[in-house]
């Protein structure tokens, strides 16, 4: 994590999002900029949290710790999001991980001065509640994703949502995607070996070719239909 003294930068994320907007009172000589690279975590589960979070640009994936030690994908954040709001009024512990999946940008509000300048905030509060509404949604929504769907649609949305984009000599963008099968299996809550059965499954579709250690997308537009949203 990088702290970064831009005010130019910061300006422009503020005029983007319209954050002026969310509060009473003029924030902004509050409010600090953050740098993530790729999988570097914003916050791990249980830690305090010393910062509510605005996702301002990049994109990260947050999963929750399980009592027997395993971990579980909830879902995928990318464009403004708000990180950090449970944990405003109750404990300052974070409730889940949330790691960036390419490099990141936050803006960041000490909670310490939200919940000295913020708590009495009507505007502010209101869309807090609306936040926390739509993770309520989503949280839901997920879990019956991980429920109910193939692992050959799970895996595709994860696929397409977390592989690497490069340039190739054409200029033409492919999506790389290369991790840790183990880790992978275990977030998307099936064994290694079924796993690698449901790669290889789309390899043979023609979505994906495996060249040594990493999968290449080669018909995307199968594998947007197979993510079908999900985690979104």
């Amino acid at each position: 994590m990088e702290k970064i003294n831009d005010k130019k930068l910061l300006d422009k994320y503020i005029a983007e999002f319209n954050m002026d907007q969310l509060f009473t009172r003029d924030m902004k000589p509050y409010m600090e900029l953050f740098f993530y690279k790729k999988n570097e975590f914003i916050v791990r589960d249980s830690e305090k949290m010393d910062y509510l979070f605005f996702l301002v640009n990049g994109k990260t994936k947050v999963f929750t710790t399980l009592s027997n030690g395993k971990s579980l994908l909830l879902c995928f954040y990318q464009e403004f999001k708000v990180l950090g709001d449970l944990e405003i009024t109750g404990s300052p512990n974070a409730v889940t991980n949330i790691q960036v999946i390419e490099d990141t940008t936050c803006i960041g509000l000490s909670l310490e001065k939200v919940k000295v300048l913020l708590l009495e905030d009507a505007k502010f509060l209101r869309f807090i509640c609306g936040s926390l509404g739509d993770k309520l949604y989503r949280c839901s929504k997920n879990s019956s994703i991980n429920l109910l769907y193939s692992l050959e649609n799970r895996l595709a949305s994860y696929i397409y949502t977390t592989g690497e984009r490069i340039k190739d000599s054409g200029g033409k963008t492919k999506i790389i995607f290369k991790e840790n099968m183990t880790e992978i299996a275990e977030l998307l809550g099936t064994s290694y070996r079924h796993l690698l059965r449901t790669l290889n499954g789309l390899c043979l579709m023609g979505v994906l070719i495996k060249e040594n250690e990493r999968y290449e997308v080669l018909d995307e537009k199968v594998l947007i239909q197979l993510s079908a949203d999900l985690y979104r």
